[in-house]
């Protein structure tokens, strides 16, 4: 199921800009990658990279990227339902609920995704991988994969009781 972007208000958030360079007969030829999120702070966020010559271009790239792909984060009042793991290439990023009050605690990459996300009270802790675009992507993987127990009940045709037990 896509998500409308048009319907939602987003804000964006640049990540990490980086220069590269291509080497041709005569001589290099430099361009900049954007990785860009976006959300609207309300269980919304996508990830989305840009390449062009000037950087404005290659954040606009990004943003409109960002906007394909974004996912809903089930959210349980100000925090996450359980912890996770959410993993992309060499980077983990290991997610788990807090209580509230406690703010967001997570370091660059993933703290960008987290709070365009909507959620306030969170622990999180990078495993693996400091590349920025791996920890993007594997928060982004984390969160997609929560679950809250009325959504579980629904899916198995039970009630929120019986789950819990």
């Amino acid at each position: 199921m896509r998500i409308e972007p048009s319907k939602l208000n987003l804000k964006d958030k640049v990540v990490y800009i980086n220069r590269v360079a291509k080497v041709v007969k005569g001589g290099k030829n430099f361009r900049f990658s954007a990785l860009v999120v976006v959300g609207d702070e309300n269980g919304y966020v996508g990830v989305g990279t840009g390449k062009a010559a000037e950087v404005p271009e290659a954040i606009r790239k990004g943003i409109e990227d960002a906007k394909k792909n974004l996912i809903h984060v089930s959210t349980l009042e100000t925090t996450i339902p359980h912890g996770i793991v959410g993993k992309f290439g060499a980077g983990s990023v290991l997610l788990l609920p807090a209580k509230e009050g406690t703010g967001i605690i997570a370091g660059g990459p993933a703290r960008a995704v987290i709070e365009l996300a909507g959620i306030k009270d969170i622990r999180a802790k990078s495993l693996g991988s400091s590349n920025p675009r791996n920890m993007v992507n594997a928060t982004i993987d984390g969160l997609s994969k929560l679950r809250t127990a009325e959504e579980i009940a629904k899916l198995r045709g039970k009630t929120v009781e019986e789950i819990l037990g």
